[in-house]
């Protein structure tokens, strides 16, 4: 339920909101609320996940990216992420999301996002994502630039986002349970 609250907070933030290009940092600001917490009393690992949803949906309404996904059929999936927590988010404490395009490769969009209080990181992630279409398939790399326009040069991946995903790539075998217990 804490998520529809949000959701509805931050559709009322778009209406007076700075609009962004997709290549711009947003900001999307929040505060630990109780339902945030785990039985230590700090922000559960899980709602990191949640969260970082609701910032990859301001950056791409404020954009104008989710109207013109929207008008295709195309929507955006979350196919693999990496999160790091460097400190806690504790009960009443605001913070900031930043989220940024961070570039493509030929398959795959990489966005990278912060937790903040101030100048301090408290989490850092990566997500890699895709782009489908409703009628089914993906949305390929030359459909995805026609639609936002050139790719900026300085979108360059560095090559370890290039060795995770190689690392991270599920082979197509069949689970055995062998290692079950």
């Amino acid at each position: 339920m804490n998520l529809y609250w949000r959701m509805l907070l931050l559709r009322l933030r778009w209406l007076r909101a700075r609009r962004l290009s997709i290549w711009d940092t947003a900001r999307t600001p929040f505060r630990v609320v109780p339902s945030d917490l785990d039985l230590l009393l700090h922000m559960n690992n899980g709602k990191y996940l949640t969260l970082m949803d609701l910032g990859r949906m301001d950056l791409m309404v404020r954009s104008g990216m989710w109207a013109k996904l929207s008008a295709r059929g195309w929507f955006p999936v979350v196919a693999g992420q990496t999160i790091t927590y460097r400190k806690s988010l504790r009960p009443g404490q605001r913070f900031d999301l930043y989220t940024r395009v961070l570039g493509f490769d030929d398959k795959w969009g990489y966005v990278e996002q912060t937790f903040c209080v101030g100048d301090t990181v408290h989490a850092h992630a990566i997500i890699r994502s895709r782009f489908l279409k409703k009628t089914g398939g993906s949305v390929e790399h030359d459909e995805l630039e026609e639609m936002v326009g050139e790719f900026p040069g300085h979108l360059e991946l560095p090559g370890w986002l290039r060795d995770w995903t190689a690392s991270t790539k599920i082979n197509d075998t069949t689970f055995d349970g062998a290692t079950a217990v």
